[in-house]
C-alpha cells in the first residue's frame, strides 16, 4: 500500500521508494570520534538511516560533527526536551524521533514543528508497547493494539494542530502480534509512512527470528517503509539481519543470494562450509546473483541449474559445476575456493 513520502536527508521514506534499514548507536554521542566510527562500520554494512541518542546538550552540539562526518542520514532520537530536538535539526539532523506529548504542551510542540518546517525535516512518533499512557491503558484494559495506534494517532494530532505533517509513526512491541496488529490497524487509519520493528526482541538468536516473523509478516503484507531489528549487543548486526528479511520478502536484491540444502545422508560435500565461505568472501560484491549449493544429485542440479551459479555434490567430495545453466561440469579440489572465482567471473561480465 502506497503512503505519504517524507525525507531523511537525501533517503526517501514511503510513497513507494525502497524500503531501509535503519540501526542505532551504542556509544555515548558526546563522543564524536567513537561514535562516527560506529556509523561508518554500519553504513559499510548497508545500514541506509542511522540513529543517535540526544540526551542532553553536549549531545545536541556532538549532532554537528557527527552529521559532518556521517555518510547517512542521521536520526535524534530526544525525549522530553524540545529544546534539544530544536537544536539538533539546527545543526543538521535528518529527521527526529520524538513523540510531541511529551515534550510540555501546545507551545513546545509549535516552536518543534516551526523549526522542523524551516529545515525540512520529519518527525517520527514512536509508540512502544511500555510506554502507553495510563488513561489509554486504563480504557483499553492494558496494552492493546487499538491503544498503540489511539496513543500514536494522538500525538499525531497534535502535530497536524499546528500545521506539521512531515511524520513517520511506529508501533513496536515486544510481543509480535500485538505489533504486526498494531501497524495493520495504522495502515487501514491512515497514510502516514511507517517505521517497522519488534522492539526489545533480545539477543540475535532469539531477536532475528522474532523480527523476522514480525517484520516479515508486515512487509508481505505492503506495509512498512523503513525497518529496525532491534538485539541486544553489538548495533552492527542489524543490519545484515534487516537487509536479510527485505531479500526473503523479495524487496532487496542487491548481493548474493546463496542457496545451500539442508544436507541428508547423500551429502557428498561440505555444504554448510562452503556456503559460509562464499558468503564471507564475497560479501563486497553487490551485483545481484543467485547461487547454489547443494550437497547431492538428488535435487542438486535441478536447484543449481535455477541459479546464475551452482554446486552440486557428488561422490568422494567431488562435484558439478553449472553456470548460467549450461550443461554440468566436473569439479573436484577446493570446491568453495572455485564457486568464489566463478562467481567472481561473472560479476566481472556483469559490470
Amino acid at each position: 500500500m502506497t503512503t505519504r513520502r517524507v525525507y531523511a536527508g537525501s533517503v526517501a521514506i514511503g510513497g513507494g521508494a525502497p524500503v531501509t534499514v535503519q540501526t542505532m548507536t551504542n556509544t555515548d554521542t558526546r563522543d564524536v570520534e567513537a561514535t562516527l566510527a560506529q556509523i561508518r562500520v554500519m553504513a559499510a554494512a548497508g545500514a541506509d538511516i542511522v540513529r543517535v541518542s540526544v540526551y542532553d546538550n553536549a549531545c545536541a552540539e556532538a549532532v554537528r560533527a557527527l552529521v559532518d562526518g556521517s555518510p547517512v542520514p542521521l536520526v535524534a532520537d530526544i525525549h522530553f526536551d524540545h529544546r534539544l530536538a530544536i537544536r539538533s535539526v539546527e545543526n543538521g539532523i535528518a529527521k527526529v524521533r520524538i513523540n510531541p506529548g511529551n515534550i510540555g504542551g501546545e507551545a513546545n510542540v509549535r516552536k518543534v514543528a516551526d523549526c522542523l518546517k524551516a529545515h525540512h525535516v520529519p518527525v517520527r512518533i514512536g509508540v512502544n508497547s511500555g510506554s502507553v499512557e495510563k488513561d489509554i491503558l486504563q480504557k483499553y484494559g492494558g496494552v492493546t493494539p487499538q491503544g498503540m495506534v489511539e496513543s500514536g494517532l494522538n500525538h499525531a494530532k497534535m502535530l497536524e494542530k499546528v500545521g506539521f505533517e512531515d511524520i513517520v509513526l511506529s508501533f513496536k512491541a515486544t510481543d509480535v502480534h500485538k505489533m504486526v496488529e498494531a501497524c495493520r490497524l495504522a495502515a487501514k487509519l491512515t497514510d502516514y509512512p511507517q517505521h517497522i520493528g519488534v522492539t526489545e526482541s533480545g539477543t540475535a538468536d532469539v531477536g532475528i527470528v522474532k523480527s523476522a516473523v514480525g517484520i516479515g509478516a508486515l512487509l508481505l503484507d505492503g506495509i512498512g517503509d523503513t525497518i529496525r531489528v532491534s538485539l541486544s549487543g553489538d548495533p552492527v548486526q542489524e543490519v545484515p539481519a534487516g537487509l536479510s528479511i527485505l531479500r526473503a520478502c523479495g524487496l532487496r536484491r542487491d548481493g548474493l543470494e546463496i542457496i545451500s540444502c539442508p544436507t541428508c545422508g547423500r551429502t557428498g560435500i561440505d555444504v554448510e562450509g562452503i556456503a559460509r565461505r562464499v558468503r564471507a568472501e564475497c560479501a563486497d560484491i553487490h551485483v545481484p546473483m543467485k547461487v547454489a549449493v547443494m550437497g547431492c544429485v538428488v535435487n542438486g542440479p535441478g536447484e543449481a541449474r535455477e541459479a546464475d551459479l551452482g554446486i552440486a555434490g557428488g561422490k568422494d567430495g567431488k562435484g558439478v559445476l553449472i553456470v548460467r545453466g549450461q550443461d554440468p561440469r566436473p569439479v573436484s579440489g577446493d570446491l568453495a575456493a572455485l564457486l568464489i572465482s566463478e562467481i567472481r567471473k561473472l560479476t566481472q561480465t556483469e559490470a
